[in-house]
């Protein structure tokens, strides 16, 4: 693969859902999926203060560890439980998959890229809302 060759990625933007009947959402973090480079990473708004002010009503705690929790799973934690040693592939459809839950992720979108690192932090910065 030359240097100039871009690299296809999935990525889905994580949602916190206070009330999952009423099915509105605040964006909160990303999770980006390069398989053929075994990247996988979250960036989450993690921080209670800001996500009192994004999703008010929360235990912004709670919400704070499950979103800490999901990006220890990406990035292969043994804390983070079983899941987290599942190959990266696996890591990203489950962490992905459609739940009834406070935190649900979006539809998966895909792209192409050249830096994943740099492709997260733009794609976090184009979908969740500055606190």
């Amino acid at each position: 693969m030359s240097e100039n060759a871009g690299v296809a990625y999935n990525f889905a933007v994580i949602r916190a859902v206070p009330h999952p009947y009423l099915g509105s959402f605040v964006n909160v973090g990303v999770v980006l999926h390069v398989r053929t480079a075994g990247f996988l990473r979250a960036r989450v708004q993690s921080d209670p203060a800001a996500l009192r002010r994004l999703v008010p009503g929360a235990d912004a705690e709670l919400l704070a560890r499950y979103l800490e929790a999901c990006r220890a799973i990406c990035e292969g934690d043994p804390a983070a439980g079983p899941v987290a040693l599942a190959p990266t592939s696996e890591r990203f459809h489950w962490l992905t998959s459609p739940r009834s839950d406070v935190v649900q992720s979006s539809p998966v979108h895909e792209g192409v890229c050249f830096d994943p690192e740099r492709t997260l932090d733009e794609l976090f910065e184009t979908f969740v809302p500055p606190s």
